[in-house]
């Protein structure tokens, strides 16, 4: 079978879900039995997501290679139920950087380098080279940005020429939306036609729309787009709000869509099948009891608002694993800046504590007073990297009274360095060498027979995600555990904390990685479910 590439852009504002709905037609494509893989391809100049504000751009996925992503790959990861690779992702960056070494070695034998030839050239190069390295048939290829703007041109010419030469063998998916303005009431298309029409602009004709809106896009909608962009009422496909994003695929294929994309691509259909994924998604829509869950972070708020993007993958292990117990979980996102003002009594009520990753010094008072408080009131507690490392900080100070207990990262000077820089990274740090340095990827653990840790793999052994430079400072170890915090898992070596535990408590359990990085709604991660065993154990008390 010849490669085939389906490209998804979208239209008209950001953020109406391009990594869902890609994630959601690959998924479907490999329910008919073909192989298939994704790439998301990031307009910035950046040449990974490592360095981005998590705030501005949201989660910086991390694979098992170490890659610093998209948090979109996460999505691909998920609804495929397949681990990706560098190969998967691409900025412009990367683009030009490639472009100038190559230049600089006389790649290009004296001609000269072209703005718009030479950069798609590349693009469409590490599309083949994905598809090879990952075995696929189908490709999909996710365009950052939206339509209009000037910095994803160059992954649009890169579609316009594979068109152009293999026509049979590209498709183009345009995710588009159409509102529904308070003050009219009616659903208007008029967006949706432009943002098409900016694309034809771009010499792409949109093969199939994926029309985004609040509700069902309606057969007078969908015949006014067909009619003004030169396309059949059938290849406007409704994609309305929904209660779980694990719908979409459900709903796209109640459309038909596999069967028109594998059409259009000339490409014999297989027998498709999502059983185990619909039964998935009726455990998430039919759960019946709630679990009040506190998100303790410092990445939530921009002006007047709250974004949830900086922890995406934490959220969606939690409603892999919540599922499970019958719960639809109540996260309530707090604000450690909040802590330090109004006292850890805002979080007297929730079910269960957690503590994602993060960097820095600053509301990280409030993050130990939200761990102290889990510790003293015997509310489950999960700390993830930065969540372990302040349960470390806070047992030092509360429990062992080493009141200057510290990260070297916040307070270099600290009497009690409980959490310090790993020694490879001092060089790394005095330089400013920092993009993609951190302890990255997947590294093996071995847990302790009998912890929680173990129970919940149910081994010793297994491998998880990490993205940090601080590690615990092994000479306090002999300490904690003398006083009731336990190692238990470390490096396969030994010389590396990976998780930590208090083990006369309903579940208080930190670790170095990052477990949500390899959670799946269909496989939800064993950490998250022992987590939300936890927290259902005890409601029921």
């Amino acid at each position: 079978m010849t490669t085939k590439v389906i490209f998804v852009s979208g239209g008209v504002i950001s953020g109406i879900g391009k990594g869902v709905a890609t994630s959601s037609i690959a998924l479907l494509l490999k329910s008919r039995g073909f192989r298939v893989t994704t790439i998301k391809a990031d307009p910035y100049l950046n040449v990974d997501a490592g360095t981005l504000n998590p705030i501005e751009h949201g989660e910086v996925f991390v694979l098992d290679d170490g890659m610093e992503c998209d948090q979109d790959l996460g999505n691909y990861e998920r609804f495929l139920n397949q681990n990706l690779n560098a190969t998967n992702y691409m900025t412009t960056g990367q683009i030009f950087k490639t472009v100038i070494e190559k230049e600089r070695a006389l790649g290009f034998e004296g001609k000269t380098v072209e703005f718009f030839q030479d950069p798609p050239r590349e693009i469409i190069k590490r599309i083949y080279n994905c598809a090879k390295v990952n075995n696929a048939e189908i490709v999909l290829f996710e365009i950052g940005g939206t339509v209009g703007e000037y910095q994803n041109l160059l992954f649009l010419e890169a579609n316009r020429l594979l068109k152009l030469n293999h026509p049979r063998d590209i498709l183009h998916v345009h995710l588009t939306y159409l509102p529904i303005p308070s003050s009219i009431g009616e659903m208007k298309s008029k967006p949706a036609q432009m943002s098409i029409l900016q694309l034809a602009q771009s010499g792409i004709h949109a093969d199939v729309v994926l029309a985004r809106s609040q509700v069902a896009v309606d057969d007078k909608r969908k015949e006014k787009i067909a009619i003004s962009c030169g396309l059949n009422p059938e290849d406007i496909i409704s994609a309305p709000d929904v209660e779980s994003i694990y719908q979409v695929p459900l709903n796209f294929e109640n459309q038909e869509l596999s069967g028109q994309i594998l059409k259009k691509l000339n490409t014999r259909p297989r027998k498709s099948d999502l059983a185990d994924w619909k039964v998935m998604v009726n455990r998430i829509l039919t759960a019946k009891k709630t679990a009040r869950i506190a998100m303790v972070g410092k990445y939530f708020s921009t002006g007047d608002f709250t974004l949830t993007d900086a922890y995406l993958s934490v959220i969606e292990s939690i409603r892999h694993a919540a599922a499970h117990f019958d719960f639809k979980p109540k996260l309530r996102w707090v604000d450690s800046e909040q802590i330090e003002k109004s006292g850890a009594g805002i979080l007297k009520g929730f079910d269960g504590i957690i503590v994602p990753g993060g960097f820095g010094a600053r509301a990280v008072e409030g993050i130990v007073e939200a761990v102290k408080f889990a510790r003293e009131n015997n509310v489950p507690y999960f700390g993830l990297c930065y969540g372990m490392q302040q349960a470390a900080i806070d047992f030092a100070r509360n429990v062992l009274g080493y009141k200057d207990a510290n990260t070297t990262e916040i307070n270099p000077n600290t009497q009690h360095p409980v959490i310090d820089v790993m020694e490879n990274q001092k060089e790394k740090i005095k330089n400013r060498n920092l993009g993609g340095t951190m302890r990255l990827g997947s590294w093996d653990f071995k847990a302790k027979k009998g912890t929680i840790v173990a129970k919940a793999y149910g081994k010793i052994e297994g491998s998880e995600r990490h993205r940090h430079r601080y590690e615990f400072n092994d000479k306090y170890k002999k300490e904690f555990e003398k006083n009731g915090m336990i190692v238990s898992a470390t490096s396969k070596e030994g010389n590396l904390v990976e998780a930590m535990e208090i083990q006369d408590h309903p579940f208080f359990v930190g670790v170095q990685f990052h477990p949500e990085l390899k959670s799946r709604p269909l496989h939800p991660h064993p950490l998250y479910m022992a987590f939300m065993e936890a927290v259902s154990k005890q409601k029921r008390k």
